[in-house]
């Protein structure tokens, strides 16, 4: 098979396993909000903040340590498919609230970990990740757009049929990653129960760099978590009817930026293009408090930047300086502080904020916003004055 072919094999697996998380995560609290489950919107949100802490690395030492990695992925594919319809069917049948946040979780314990997998496993089978990784990684970013756009024209915003479609679309995945050529992991074996449950990825933290980078992602994570949470509910408070379709409108500078990632990573230090990431993301949430519809719109349409100059660098960052045998752990591990440690924290702290910003079950939108914006202040003073890039043994600037 030649290297191009490979690369169009893996941009359609990418494309289908984000379609599946991009049919469900777009409307997931209109459609709580829909049937009577307002009061639980970041309880089942933080489902996935504690998988991502539980399952990750786990995931990531059983593709480094035991299986190929795209035998691991069908695996939790299976698992994701099968408890988001009991989910959303939980949802629809009016289930009591503690099962929907029973199976809430259960289907975040095997969704949480399928993304930094799969970037894992495309990262290794491409020879040059730095040139090659983000027009392949755009194809991710068109099916989660795809995913709102076809939520807006069936018009299902308040309904759960999105999620039993994107059930669908994750046994789709699992039926295509048969055709990739098996690749065995990197390390045969391990050590002990420190390896096979991924705890060494933690010693990646002695570097000063590494856990600034690893620490800063979780730190901007916390405002950032709560984007699709929120932001539609803000939306409806705006007026706006076709939410979804809105929300996709942040993933097209993320196009842009992925398929010039490439070129921006060769002009730009990693330094310069993580704080602009911050920055984007400090502009995006002071858009937003100015509450209105154009706004807000604007500030949407900055998630694709904010996205891809931080958190699409850290994972550049991860496949270029971190030992091969432990890649997919890292990997895990980055997976653990933004959607572990960072959404979880943003997911509770940020309900808890919202509800200050409430009067009369009306919410302050300016004030809830530029709260946030202060904390993203906050983050990029600390990381402008920690991360120094002190290793240069890699190809490109720090």
């Amino acid at each position: 098979m030649t290297p191009k072919a490979e690369r169009v094999q893996l941009a359609v697996l990418y494309f289908i396993i984000a379609l599946s998380l991009g049919l469900w995560t777009f409307n997931f609290s209109s459609v709580l909000a829909a049937h009577g489950y307002e009061s639980i919107v970041r309880y089942a949100w933080a489902a996935n903040g504690i998988a991502a802490i539980i399952s990750p690395l786990i995931v990531g030492a059983l593709a480094d340590l035991r299986y190929s990695s795209e035998r691991v992925l069908r695996w939790i594919g299976c698992g994701a498919a099968v408890f988001l319809a009991l989910l959303f069917w939980a949802i629809e049948s009016k289930q009591h609230w503690s099962v929907v946040l029973g199976l809430a979780q259960m289907h975040a314990l095997w969704s949480v970990p399928s993304f930094g997998l799969a970037t894992s496993l495309v990262m290794s089978r491409l020879a040059n990740a730095r040139n090659e990784f983000g027009p392949v990684r755009m194809w991710a970013t068109i099916g989660w757009m795809v995913g709102g756009i076809v939520i807006s024209i069936l018009k299902v915003e308040d309904t759960t049929t999105s999620g039993f479609l994107a059930a669908i679309f994750w046994l789709a995945a699992v039926s295509y990653s048969h055709v990739l050529k098996p690749q065995p992991p990197l390390a045969r074996e391990h050590k002990g129960w420190k390896e096979l449950f991924g705890l060494e990825a933690w010693t990646l933290l002695k570097n000063p760099d590494h856990r600034v980078v690893f620490l800063g992602a979780a730190l901007f994570n916390v405002p950032l978590a709560i984007f699709y949470m929120h932001t539609p509910l803000h939306l409806k408070d705006l007026g706006v009817e076709a939410r979804s379709a809105v929300m996709s409108i942040g993933q097209v500078l993320e196009v842009v930026g992925l398929f010039g990632l490439a070129a921006i990573l060769n002009l730009c230090r990693l330094k310069t293009l993580f704080l602009a990431g911050i920055a984007f993301g400090l502009a995006r949430y002071v858009l937003f408090s100015l509450n209105t519809v154009w706004a807000s719109t604007a500030g949407i349409a900055l998630h694709g930047a904010c996205f891809i100059l931080f958190f699409m660098t850290a994972q550049i960052y991860v496949e270029q300086r971190i030992p091969s045998e432990m890649r997919a752990r890292a990997q895990a591990l980055l997976s653990l502080m933004i959607s572990g440690l960072g959404n979880l924290t943003g997911y509770l702290l940020c309900g808890w904020w919202r509800a200050v910003c409430q009067v009369d079950g009306v919410t302050e939108w300016p004030r809830y916003w530029l709260g946030l914006a202060a904390v993203i202040a906050v983050t990029f003073v600390w990381f402008a004055i920690c991360y120094k890039g002190r290793s240069r043994m890699t190809v490109g600037n720090e």
